[in-house]
């Protein structure tokens, strides 16, 4: 668990990363400092070459509320962005710096609420306790999401189930969020941090060039061309295929026996 002044719990579990919203007692809802390390949380998890999937998940009943939405207000008041992000961090929304490389499994429970929504479509696989609620209530304030969601919330769930809840408000429990696509699954209550630690760690049994390249393809297919896509395709496989780990995954098949992927 983290203390107050970090916010964030940080956890190596093998070749995962746990990363926790860790401020429990305030439904995880993000000030500037929570910001800050979550940043500096998926700088850690990039950096260490040991790791090969994270979990993102949420200390006590709620992934988050939301924002503290008068410390934000102050930044935007005088023209600065509150989700900037630092020297030394990652942006865990995905839109500012370099491409996130690993990939992430999120697990969302209790309140999911605008900004929360925002930072789980960052991640690759989500996974949803039966008893979340969903909201992207920026419209209700008087604003509009800028974390993401007018960008990813179409992309996954099409525009009319998009179009629905960023233009009311509306909350939506996980049954819906799972039939627009917005998540994978949904489990029961108090098991949304096993079936994450499960799907990540399937990801992390396979090899880790072999999963960064599938991701980085279909990354620059979705967010850059899909003609680019296409030409990196070949290039790409070929520099997969100079890692030790695709040997060992040819050898395998031809040995008839399961695969063991060092990460080389």
């Amino acid at each position: 668990m983290s203390d107050d002044s970090t916010r964030v719990s940080v956890e190596k579990r093998g070749h995962l990363m746990l990363v926790g919203l860790d401020r429990a007692a305030k439904r995880n809802a993000f000030d500037l400092a929570m910001m800050d390390a979550l940043g500096t949380a998926f700088a850690q998890m990039e950096r260490d070459p040991e790791v090969r999937c994270g979990v993102l998940f949420a200390h006590g009943d709620h992934f988050t509320g939301g924002v503290n939405l008068t410390e934000f207000a102050e930044l935007w008041a005088r023209g600065e962005n509150p989700l900037a992000v630092k020297p030394g961090q990652e942006d865990p929304m995905g839109l500012y710096g370099a491409s996130r490389k690993k990939p992430v499994v999120s697990a969302i429970r209790g309140r999911c609420y605008t900004i929360g929504i925002e930072l789980m479509l960052n991640t690759d696989v989500r996974v949803a306790s039966e008893d979340t609620s969903f909201a992207q209530m920026e419209v209700q304030r008087g604003l509009y999401p800028v974390g993401g969601a007018t960008l990813r919330f179409v992309h996954e769930t099409g525009w009319g189930n998009a179009m629905k809840y960023l233009l009311t408000g509306d909350a939506f429990d996980a049954h819906e969020a799972l039939r627009i696509g917005l998540i994978q699954e949904v489990v029961p209550v108090g098991k949304d941090v096993e079936r994450a630690i499960e799907i990540a760690s399937r990801i992390a049994e396979m090899a880790p060039v072999a999963v960064a390249a599938t991701r980085e393809s279909a990354r620059i297919a979705l967010e850059e061309s899909f003609r680019k896509g296409i030409d990196r395709l070949l290039p790409d496989l070929m520099e997969v295929y100079k890692s030790e780990d695709a040997w060992e995954g040819v050898n395998s098949f031809k040995e008839r026996r399961a695969a063991h992927f060092s990460g080389k």
